[in-house]
């Protein structure tokens, strides 16, 4: 197995959501690796959990990473989160990531599951991504 790609597909990742436009315009700059401290914004992305399971074969490592991406909101209603999400998607299904190790073989989306977290009006979405990646 080879977990040795992770660290560049989470950075890539992170920058092709950072850098584009369309999400960029719904969030701003609130796509995060980390939480920040203090009060967080009213609609942000946040890098989440992963899951990798060896892919590797006879040519090379390899490994398929499942990752969550979530979209969260203090808005009432699913509505905001919804089109984030989205952009969210479109920004990242069949992506071509440029990786500093290692090569990207397919980014698809998995699922999504959205819910009210606790008794507020806070929102979740979390998006579940797959990424098949090669260790070279």
């Amino acid at each position: 197995m080879s977990y040795a790609v992770s660290a560049a597909l989470q950075a890539s990742i992170y920058q092709q959501l950072f850098t584009d436009p369309d999400l960029g315009a719904l969030v701003g700059a609130n796509i995060f690796d980390a939480l920040p401290s203090g009060a967080l914004p009213s609609l942000y992305v946040a890098l989440g959990p992963e899951v990798a399971k060896d892919r590797s074969d006879k040519t090379g490592g390899g490994a398929l990473h499942e990752f969550t991406i979530s979209v969260v909101t203090d808005s009432a209603g699913f509505a905001q989160a919804k089109i984030a999400a989205a952009a969210v998607s479109d920004a990242l299904v069949d992506a071509e990531l440029t990786l500093t190790r290692g090569h990207l073989v397919s980014l698809v989306f998995y699922k999504a599951t959205a819910a009210r977290v606790g008794t507020g009006d806070t929102r979740q979405i979390n998006l579940i991504f797959r990424a098949r990646v090669a260790d070279e």
